[in-house]
């Protein structure tokens, strides 16, 4: 989860520009905390404390309503909806890390990342990303090789992940998927 935060603030001023350079400053005074993590923060309440995680969701929402939340979000939030959206973006991957650290296999970690990606992102991929993601935080956090991961993420969820940075970076644009 910090990992998770650190990125999310450290990313919040570059989030929305087509930022290309590698230098880059890692905490400027215009960052700040996004969505991501108010949403990871509820994601883990709702694990530790067992509760409903839309309620959770929906609480945080107007705690911090004035947070980056896409519109779609935003506008289930405040209708206090228990009804997903359908939604293909990143969020449910942007918010996953909890679900790595708090089950304990693999098959566990794969289901809980569907179930609490369906609060919201029940397309099917949104449910894919936040799966692929914390497949590979639960991976890493039990010692499985950067290859492995690699391997198992390309596999089971039809990613391409042989491209690098400088090969992705020339025609990169910002897209919430």
């Amino acid at each position: 989860m910090l990992g998770a935060i650190t990125g999310d603030i450290v990313g919040s001023v570059y989030a929305f520009n087509n930022i290309k350079q590698k230098d880059f400053e890692l905490f400027g005074s215009k960052a700040f905390f996004t969505d991501e993590t108010v949403l990871t923060i509820a994601l883990m309440e709702a694990i530790t404390r067992d509760v409903d995680y839309g309620q959770v969701m929906h609480w945080y929402y107007l705690q911090y309503p004035r947070v980056s939340y896409g519109g779609h979000f935003r506008k289930w939030a405040a209708s206090l909806s228990e009804q997903p959206y359908n939604s293909w973006g990143n969020g449910s991957a942007m918010r996953t890390s909890p679900v790595a650290y708090a089950f304990n296999t693999l098959e566990e970690v794969l289901a809980k990342a569907e179930h609490y990606a369906s609060f919201t992102h029940n397309h099917p991929e949104g449910v894919k990303g936040a799966q692929a993601t914390s497949a590979a935080i639960f991976m890493a956090r039990n010692g499985t090789s950067k290859e492995a991961i690699r391997h198992y993420i390309s596999n089971q969820f039809d990613y391409d992940l042989d491209r690098t940075l400088d090969n992705i970076r020339p025609t990169y644009h910002f897209d919430v998927s």
